[in-house]
């Protein structure tokens, strides 16, 4: 049975990984949804950090309905009080398996997964294997910060699954003169946001704002997820 909590917001159980029920909050539109979306928190702020808050909202506001789930470290963080870093990457990587087969019981209909930064780049490792119906990435670490000449692209290059990503233009982990020079799939679609930053906060003498962008990142996740 779903807790109501606070307005649109329920919260369900599902199992982890680990076997321990592992709690996801889910934002749901006033009407019928026409997707769904799992959307994992980058590798520094929890899932209901004020970017991951503005972007479920807004999509649901669009008729996306949007799931969100915590990586066992970052749930462990919220017991505890104690800063860790990401778990290795298979850990991850099971975690999002799991959370997928667990949502996939409860929605019927169009189900894509994606995230912030390492939460999107975990799931452009697991589209195809899981066979979603599309992959959405919010700032997408293309290499890790001061590093790109080590860029982590080489499964973009072959990825089978309709992909959008939503990218600052001077993104410190894939800004928009680099990215350009990589050999991506034909099935990524990339949306560059002027002037933004990793949050996608832009600089204040581009004329744009921080909320006019997660707006625009937001209705541009809808209309590709339609």
């Amino acid at each position: 049975m779903a807790k109501r909590i606070s307005g649109d917001i329920d919260l369900y159980q599902v199992v982890s990984v680990d076997g321990i029920p592992t709690p996801l909050t889910w934002n749901k539109p006033e009407g019928a949804s026409f997707a769904t979306l799992i959307l994992a928190h980058g590798a520094g702020a929890p899932m209901d950090s004020p970017f991951m808050t503005s972007m479920a909202e807004l999509l649901a506001a669009q008729g996306v309905m949007v799931v969100r789930f915590e990586f066992p470290y970052m749930a462990q963080r919220r017991l505890d009080g104690g800063k860790r870093p990401p778990n290795p990457q298979a850990r991850l990587l099971e975690t999002w398996r799991a959370i997928y087969a667990g949502v996939r019981q409860q929605v019927a209909g169009p189900l894509a997964i994606g995230g912030k930064s390492m939460g999107g780049r975990m799931a452009s490792l697991l589209a195809d294997e899981l066979q979603v119906d599309a992959l959405v990435c919010l700032g997408y670490p293309f290499y890790g910060a001061g590093k790109p000449e080590k860029p982590r692209v080489a499964h973009l290059a072959e990825l089978r699954t309709p992909t959008l990503i939503v990218q600052g233009e001077r993104d410190a982990l894939g800004n928009r003169a680099t990215v350009e020079q990589y050999s991506l799939s034909a099935r990524i679609e990339l949306c560059w946001l002027a002037a933004a930053d990793h949050d996608l906060k832009p600089l204040k003498a581009s004329g744009f704002t921080h909320d006019q962008h997660l707006h625009s990142a937001a209705a541009k996740v809808a209309e590709f997820l339609r």
